[in-house]
């Protein structure tokens, strides 16, 4: 057997043995590993370049203070996607489908032209944060770097013609260098462990230019793209018979969804408390990545420093693969035309190359692409709801009251904050912010 037919095979495994737990043959614990994949996969949109922007402005700047806006975030991601997969999972069609097959047509194209905004902002983050690892751990310029970026990304994206599983196990494994990375990071760091407890705790926007961090932090968080892309995984990764079925789909899609969100929460908070630790007391206009590297290898030790840079490139590299998944599914979904790989991904890298060629500031694009995400975020975030509340979409699995609740003031929370940002641009003070 060669390594295609191995990666092959491996996914027919996964598929074989998600059915035999369906069919209540196999109780293993082990065999309910085969169910993680989809929430692993867009869990990594959650921690993309675009998160180590906004969460080193808003530790070096405002400290610890911003952490409950991570918080939030975070819980208002995992119910929107717990419905996305729930979608995906109940009615086999993904969101982008559904959208163009119960709105109105205009109203379909609309969407469709935010989704595409989202998805080039989304596009520059990941490229960036890339490019940006490289050009500082190899020393090589940054346009160099996001060619290489987009030449490794789409070599994985390859592997995608193998089936599933390769796929997520790659992803996991880049999850993985992320995810060790702070933990080491917040060893090296000093912190202050009740200071931070009370960020998390205690909601409030400290000095100017709070509001717009905030905004950009819920816009790299809580990510249109991986909305979009959850319901897309989950549609045809195991097909269910009956009701029961997929009632079992759903509770293991939850409680995938719960860890991985937990650990992308932590990890976000990890960003954030790292760069107060390091910065926010001496050094609290470090705003860069590339001036926070610079700035922790006489802080915090060139260990640290490179470590940064090693999760970094993991995280754009993945976002990256991620990312290009979710504007094929949306492009494809949205108007039942299918682009080939490289051609999505030509296109949604444009913007990146303009930006660089052009000498912009990168953490500043970065930050400001995270804010454009979260203008274009209550767009899927309200046809989710209404989809996954209609009983003839969803039938037994239609959204109870308390979920359509919660789903609503999360929309809410996004809006409101959005709307406070254009009204402080504008130059109108908002009382009590």
């Amino acid at each position: 057997m060669n390594a295609a037919e191995g990666k092959i095979a491996k996914t027919e495994r996964t598929s074989l043995g998600i059915m035999e737990v369906l069919a209540g043959r196999d109780h293993r614990w082990t065999s309910k590993l085969l169910f993680a994949g989809p929430a692993v996969v867009t869990s990594i949109a959650y921690m993309d370049p675009g998160n180590y922007a906004t969460n080193i402005q808003a530790g070096a700047k405002y400290g610890y203070s911003l952490l409950w806006v991570v918080f939030a975030a975070n819980f208002i991601a995992m119910l929107f996607q717990a419905l996305s997969a729930k979608l995906g999972i109940v009615t086999s069609r993904n969101l982008a489908q559904l959208c163009r097959e119960h709105f109105p047509r205009p109203v379909v194209y609309g969407m469709w032209g935010i989704s595409e905004l989202a998805a080039m902002a989304t596009d520059l983050a990941e490229f960036l944060g890339g490019a940006i690892g490289l050009s500082l751990l190899f020393h090589i310029p940054l346009l160099l770097g996001m060619v290489i970026t987009g030449v490794v990304t789409y070599a994985i994206l390859t592997g995608e013609r193998q089936g599933f599983r390769p796929l997520e196990l790659i992803i996991g494994g880049l999850l993985a260098v992320v995810v060790l990375s702070y933990v080491f990071e917040l060893l090296i760091v000093h912190v202050a462990w009740a200071s931070a407890a009370k960020g998390i705790f205690m909601p409030r926007l400290e000095g100017p230019g709070a509001l717009s961090v905030a905004v950009g932090i819920l816009g790299a968080t809580v990510m249109p793209h991986a909305i979009y892309l959850h319901s897309g995984l989950a549609q045809h990764r195991a097909l269910a018979n009956n009701d029961a079925e997929r009632a079992k789909l759903v509770r293991f899609s939850r409680i995938e969804i719960l860890i991985a969100l937990t650990v992308a929460g932590l990890v976000n908070m990890a960003m954030v408390i790292m760069a107060s630790g390091a910065f926010h007391a001496g050094h609290p206009d470090v705003a860069e990545i590339e001036t926070a590297y610079h700035g922790m290898t006489p802080l915090l030790g060139a260990a640290a420093a490179g470590i940064f840079l090693v999760s970094l490139l993991a995280s754009g590299i993945s976002s990256s693969v991620v990312g290009t998944m979710a504007g094929q599914m949306i492009m494809q979904g949205f108007t039942d035309f299918q682009m080939p790989v490289w051609v999505r991904r030509l296109v949604t890298a444009v913007p990146s190359f303009i930006v660089v060629a052009l000498g912009f500031n990168t953490t500043d694009a970065l930050v400001y692409s995270q804010a454009v995400l979260s203008f274009s975020l209550p767009v899927p975030m309200i046809a989710l709801v209404v989809l996954t509340s209609r009983l003839d979409i969803m039938g037994r699995f239609v959204n109870r009251r308390w979920v359509v609740g919660g789903a609503v003031a999360g929309t809410v929370v996004i809006l409101a904050l959005n709307a406070a940002l254009l009204l402080e641009t504008f130059g109108v003070t908002i009382s009590g912010l």
